[in-house]
């Protein structure tokens, strides 16, 4: 906090969705910068150091990852909450790793996010599913795994996933749709 202002930074290279959360957070009472990935938020931090921030996991180009690690690196008291809609088990344990503090699944409102933000311990009471881990899931985590170890490079995490690259994306824009 600056002078007792709330100050955010938004990572979020969907243009629309960032001005919509952005808009959120001034009506709450917060100072909101935006970047569209790491070179964005490395100007911002030339000039500030953010209380708070939120980070889409997948940005054009670059994994949000990069930034969470830049974030915490510049200051590791800066509240970070990942938001994707590609989650992972991987993704969520290395967040975490690298300074998040939460690990949020697209869609999730202002709401969600600023409670993630006030978080500061686990939860042991979160129920546990009984359901077991299904081929699909285990299908969509490794692929997952291969586009963090790639930086989010279609045709690198295709080639070592062994599948065309167009194969690969469909399957992406399918698990996108829901």
């Amino acid at each position: 906090m600056e002078d007792g202002i709330r100050t955010l930074v938004i990572i979020e290279d969907d243009a629309a969705f960032a001005a919509t959360l952005k808009r959120s957070f001034e009506r709450r009472g917060y100072h909101v910068d935006h970047a569209a990935g790491p070179e964005g938020l490395s100007d911002i931090l030339q000039a500030r150091t953010p209380g708070f921030a939120v980070v889409d996991l997948k940005l054009a180009g670059a994994s949000g990852l990069t930034c969470v690690e830049a974030l915490h690196a510049h200051d590791p008291s800066i509240v970070i909450v990942v938001l994707t809609g590609f989650a992972s088990i991987a993704t969520a344990v290395e967040a975490v790793k690298l300074g998040a503090r939460h690990y949020l699944v697209k869609p999730s409102s202002s709401d969600d996010i600023e409670d993630a933000f006030g978080r500061t311990e686990g939860d042991a009471g979160v129920a546990l599913t009984e359901r077991p881990t299904s081929i699909k899931t285990v299908e969509w985590e490794h692929i997952h795994q291969t586009l963090v170890e790639t930086n989010f490079n279609i045709s690198e995490a295709a080639r070592r996933l062994g599948m065309h690259r167009r194969t690969l994306a469909r399957k992406l824009e399918k698990r996108r749709g829901k």
